[in-house]
């Protein structure tokens, strides 16, 4: 309600000073008209005029405002709400005095309690009082042991050594194959030879055994020697490991002096495995032949004469069944050739005759 005098302004200053939660601007000449009667009246009321609540604003500079409410906002659909925002849910539930279960934040091991909830808090979640429980009881376990390391290190020299053994035994396979291979001379056949026994001697008799073949003469003065030395070592050192499993075998290449009875008499001051063979000449010719061996004699020697017989220098090593399987050169020290016996031996997969032959 605007009030205002029809007398003059004073009047609306005496209503100003009357009513001091009326402004300036709020007495005009548009309204209700209020006379010297009326303010006389209301001279009283300024006298005693009514005490204003503690913390009250005055009228002039009084304004309505809404009551600030937390309000929560709907999540979107479909978004999962973070664990800050459990957290404030689980405060807020709290105040009203419900009971809620809030997830713990951190690892498995070592979870941490979510924010807002002290040791006091009335409602603790069960499933945190068990997980913290249980952590102080659970040790990390360690990412290396001593234990670990010495598997590491065993498995690791194992695969080493199989990759070894693995390489070295095709290397071997891929040699013994070579010789089979299609366009290659074959090494060894068929041969009828007589030993220093005088029996009859064929490349059947070799079958079911590793044999070692090595061609030579009786009179010659050096290198058979040293090779037939070297030959009763590998003999000796493959026997001990494998016995019963190779067949040492000499062939002549002098038929014309190397007879069955100076076969035998020349083959025991070496090694008295040794199976000595000989023949007719067209026979040695034949078996030096087939086991790609060069041999040569002077032509028109007589009976008694003394000469020397060129001939290929090596040790035929031959499988069970009667395949070249490696030559063996005088670079082999005794040693490495019964290694490489040994390793081919180890290698077959088919039976091997034992068995002693007389």
């Amino acid at each position: 309600m605007y009030l205002t005098t029809s007398d003059d302004h004073n009047g609306g200053v005496e209503v100003q000073r009357l009513l001091p939660g009326l402004s300036q601007h709020s007495i005009t000449n548009d309204a209700e008209t209020i006379n010297t009667e009326q303010i006389a009246a209301l001279r009283p009321l300024a006298a005693h005029p009514v005490p204003t609540p503690q913390g009250a604003m005055p009228l002039r500079s009084a304004r309505w405002r809404p009551r600030t409410r937390h309000i929560i906002h709907p999540k979107p659909a479909g978004r999962t709400p973070s664990i800050r925002q459990h957290a404030r849910d689980a405060r807020r539930e709290d105040r009203r005095g419900a009971e809620v279960e809030i997830p713990i934040r951190g690892s498995c091991m070592h979870p941490s309690p979510p924010r807002g909830l002290g040791p006091s808090h009335p409602h603790p979640p069960p499933q945190a009082s068990a997980h913290v429980a249980d952590s102080a009881n659970v040790t990390s376990p360690q990412p290396f042991s001593w234990k670990a390391g010495v598997l590491f290190l065993t498995s690791g020299a194992s695969l080493i050594f199989y990759f070894r053994y693995e390489k070295a035994r095709m290397e071997r396979a891929r040699i013994a194959e070579a010789a089979k291979g299609v366009g290659r001379p074959k090494v060894g056949g068929p041969f009828e030879l007589v030993d220093q026994n005088g029996r009859a001697f064929t490349e059947q008799d070799l079958l079911g055994k590793y044999s070692l073949v090595y061609f030579g003469f009786t009179h010659c003065p050096d290198i058979c020697p040293e090779e037939l030395d070297k030959m009763a070592t590998m003999i000796d050192l493959v026997e001990e490991k494998e016995k019963g499993a190779m067949v040492p075998v000499f062939i002549t290449c002098d038929p014309a002096r190397d007879t069955p009875a100076v076969v035998k008499e020349y083959l025991a001051e070496f090694h008295p495995g040794l199976v000595g063979l000989t023949g007719t000449w067209e026979q040695v010719k034949n078996v030096c032949k087939r086991y790609r061996v060069y041999f040569s004699t002077p032509q028109g020697v007589k009976p008694g004469m003394d000469y020397l017989v060129d001939h290929s220098i090596y040790f035929y090593l031959m499988d069970p069944e009667g395949d070249f399987v490696e030559a063996i050169g005088r670079q082999h020290s005794p040693q490495d050739a019964a290694r490489i016996i040994l390793e081919h031996i180890g290698d077959y997969r088919g039976k091997i005759d034992r068995s002693e032959r007389r």
